[in-house]
């Protein structure tokens, strides 16, 4: 079977780690990311999910966001207490976005994405940028995301909300409980599969530029994603159920969400685009080891159920 993504296997001698909990191999991460992205400070939390509801938490805000988009980025901002207005906008996936932007602030969702520099090329002092280490994403580990911004204050109120509200003082059983908070850092275990992924970053990123420029020379696209190749078919369903005939997964980033009935009280748009995209849009296998017989064989199959 040809998968849509790689996921590493990985053996971890847990007695090796210091704490399964707030090990330094947490801290160590946290190091190494936020030099990668280039910004000062950074807090990891179990999912980027977890940041985004608490980066929109009670702010009684409307957030626009795409119809097409993951549920889980409409379902954070409606649990964290705030409205959502949707837009047509289409060509966002694989790359960040800013989720909102208030006053003096922005939040920036890069879940899909990961360079070097990032935040110092696309934030001020002030923003927040999330990424998200789900298992298929650029930097993959056992779930988990990241916050970073410059703004040292921010850091600090996401690494206590995150952690039941506790503020270290000297060790985990001598803290202060400063706010009502959430179970949501990472463990060692997420920050360790996390960090050795991110090691290999720059090699998976190499890998994939060739894939995708071979991609983009014989299928006729002009995709710059590190996360997703998407290409346009007749109907994505069949598609994918003919590919995969053939052991090729292939998959659908995103359907609408408009058309689910739990949002459809923000439903007042045409969403023209989006409705063509849930019918049409697949993605197709696009990991860093698929051999050159496979991308092949991908492209042919393309060509001939595309």
């Amino acid at each position: 079977m040809i998968n849509l993504f790689n996921i590493e296997n990985y053996n971890i001698n847990t007695s090796k780690l210091d704490s399964l909990v707030h090990g330094s191999v947490v801290t160590e991460f946290e190091n190494n990311f936020k030099k990668y992205v280039g910004a000062k400070y950074a807090c990891s939390l179990n999912s980027a999910t977890s940041i985004i509801f608490l980066s929109l938490l009670n702010k009684n805000v409307e957030v626009t966001i795409p119809s097409i988009m993951f549920s889980g980025v409409a379902n954070a901002i409606l649990a964290s207490g705030n409205k959502i207005k949707f837009n047509d906008n289409t060509n966002w996936v694989g790359n960040s976005y800013i989720l909102h932007e208030f006053n003096d602030y922005k939040i920036i969702d890069s879940a899909q994405k990961v360079e070097r520099n990032q935040f110092k090329k696309e934030c001020n002092l002030k923003d927040l940028m999330i990424f998200s280490f789900y298992p298929t994403k650029p930097v993959g580990g056992c779930d988990g995301g990241m916050v970073v911004s410059n703004d040292i204050e921010k850091i600090k109120w996401f690494k206590e909300i995150s952690c039941n509200g506790m503020s270290y003082i000297k060790n985990s059983w001598d803290s202060e409980i400063n706010s009502i908070g959430y179970k949501m850092y990472m463990n060692s275990i997420q920050a360790y599969i996390a960090n050795e992924n991110l090691k290999k970053l720059n090699i998976k990123k190499r890998k994939l530029k060739l894939i995708r420029d071979i991609y983009n020379e014989e299928l006729g696209y002009s995709n710059n994603s590190e996360y997703l190749y998407r290409i346009e078919v007749i109907n994505n369903r069949e598609f994918i159920e003919k590919m995969k005939y053939n052991k090729i997964l292939c998959g659908i980033h995103y359907s609408a969400l408009h058309l689910n009935s739990i949002y459809s009280n923000n439903n007042t748009l045409d969403y023209s685009k989006s409705k063509i995209v849930s019918k049409k849009t697949v993605s197709i296998p696009f990991n860093e080891k698929l051999t050159e017989s496979e991308i092949n064989f991908i492209i042919d199959k393309v060509r001939q159920y595309g």
